[in-house]
């Protein structure tokens, strides 16, 4: 069934209105008219079942048939601070990860990042391609919610977050003692960070400066990973410890 997301002010007692891109979705490709249903959700892990009522130039108007709690959220909110690589791996990265279930995705400019924004508004420009991708992702995926990409933060932005979290993993491929098993096996645990580096890796203050700030390096095993591949082998093994994959 279509999949769509809402603001909550589009919610008017039995009736939700559709506006901007949606219109055209619902109208011209899946030529959907009165009668027909399809699940819109406000993004606060509610999902509406809806019907629709009237299709205008500019908007749907949709009846509510039922209210359904979604519970496609995972039981551990996790926070993917992705140092940006090059071309378009980061367009893969926040695709995949939502569809694993990370809850927000903080871009990273590090030493060895390649790319660079020319400006406040370049910047601007591929965090909303991000958070659209995002939103595309969340849909297709059956979300409650629709993970928020934040603005590109230096590793000083980072290193000033990373006591918020229970727990905050930096995979490194230095590292050979701490692996992932011996850190989780906490149930109370809410909140994790995890810190991707840049194709070069993290160097060697960098490391330093994480460590002594709380964060974990850990190894991902014997076979060094790409910097997209990273993201997606640590979030899967995080959603299988807490009881959301497997």
């Amino acid at each position: 069934m279509a999949r769509f997301f809402i603001d909550k002010s589009s919610i008017r007692e039995n009736t939700i209105i559709l506006t901007g891109k949606d219109v055209n979705h619902i109208k011209n490709v899946l030529r959907y008219g009165p009668g027909d249903t399809f699940v819109v959700c406000d993004g606060e892990c509610t999902d509406y079942e809806v019907a629709v009522e009237e299709i205008g130039t500019g908007a749907v108007r949709t009846v509510i048939i039922k209210q359904i709690e979604n519970k496609n959220e995972p039981p551990v909110k996790v926070t993917l601070f992705q140092a940006v690589p090059k071309s378009d791996k980061m367009d893969t990265i926040v695709q995949k990860c939502v569809e694993l279930g990370i809850n927000k995705i903080v871009p990273v400019i590090t030493h060895r990042t390649v790319v660079k924004f020319n400006s406040g508004k370049d910047a601007a420009k591929k965090v909303c391609r991000w958070q659209k991708i995002a939103m595309e992702a969340s849909k297709q995926s059956n979300r409650g919610i629709i993970p928020r990409v934040e603005k590109p933060a230096m590793l000083k932005d980072v290193l000033r977050l990373s006591n918020r979290y229970h727990l905050f993993f930096m995979p490194y491929e230095n590292e050979r003692d701490n692996n992932i098993k011996s850190f989780t096996s906490k149930s109370e645990l809410k909140d994790i960070g995890i810190f991707i580096g840049p194709e070069g890796g993290f160097t060697y203050d960098e490391a330093k400066a994480c460590r002594d700030c709380g964060i974990i390096t850990i190894t991902l095993g014997p076979r060094i990973l790409r910097t997209e591949t990273a993201g997606f082998s640590l979030l899967s093994i995080l959603m299988y410890q807490f009881g959301d994959m497997g």
